[in-house]
């Protein structure tokens, strides 16, 4: 049956990470389409401004190093456990202690964005609303009409300058999803509570034609789920009803 995935993270760094895994998907996706004809330049330029800003604001680097360390001490203990996949077991202890140099230099690779005239130009215009229009932009505008294998390249190489953060943060987040399997359960009246304690990350889902929602509040201690139904012009509703969904408590 097809569903519905939701996440919903239970810590400042874990929110940092899941907002930075969406803000690398929407730009990476923006490299396979034509960015001169349509308006996925918005998209990318937004997304990679957003992603410069979270790292400025947060040490997600320093968030980044301890997990991977902490995961290289576990692949090392299941290492040694019987049965285990040893190539993908070295596969991953071989990327995580890469990544832990790469993000241990000093000065991080991604800082050069901050430096790059063409990016400081457009990153002022970009944070004021309507401010990436083409006449107040026409650097943006010729740049954008160049050949299109040029800016394509200057698109991959402002990634690049990110991929230990965004190879970082992907296998972070995969070893945390993959803590905990989905288990059914039904909610009377829509509501689920129970204890947060240890968890990083809940994952909820929901069959594709369930006609509600969660909503999500709580923190390492505690967490409920509240299921809503779609909002009319009354306001949001809450579903009342006996709600069947999955839930991964990673």
């Amino acid at each position: 049956m097809p569903t519905v995935l939701y996440e919903h993270p239970l810590n400042e760094r874990i929110r940092n990470y899941l907002k930075l895994e969406q803000l690398f998907a929407q730009a990476y996706t923006c490299l396979s389409r034509d960015i001169e004809i349509t308006t996925s330049h918005q998209v990318f330029f937004n997304a990679l401004f957003s992603t410069i800003d979270t790292l400025e604001r947060n040490d997600v680097r320093g968030d980044l190093i301890k997990d991977l360390e902490k995961l290289e001490q576990n692949l090392v203990v299941w290492s040694k456990v019987p049965d285990v996949d040893t190539s993908a077991l070295e596969k991953n202890l071989a990327e995580t202690v890469k990544l832990v140099s790469h993000l241990k230099i000093p000065r991080p690779t991604w800082w050069q964005l901050k430096e790059d005239k063409l990016l400081a130009c457009l990153k002022q215009r970009f944070a004021i609303q309507g401010g990436s229009s083409s006449f107040d932009l026409p650097q943006l505008h010729f740049w954008l009409h160049q050949n299109e294998a040029l800016t394509r390249q200057d698109m991959q190489l402002w990634l690049n300058l990110l991929s230990d953060i965004s190879s970082a943060l992907a296998i972070v987040l995969k070893f945390i999803r993959q803590r905990a399997d989905f288990e059914t359960i039904e909610a009377d009246s829509g509501f689920y509570q129970d204890n947060g304690e240890g968890l990083l990350l809940l994952r909820i889902k929901l069959a594709k034609d369930a006609k509600y929602y969660p909503t999500v509040s709580g923190n390492k201690f505690r967490y409920s789920i509240r299921f809503m139904l779609p909002c009319q012009h009354t306001g949001r509703r809450y579903a009342n009803q006996a709600t069947i969904f999955e839930l991964a408590r990673c």
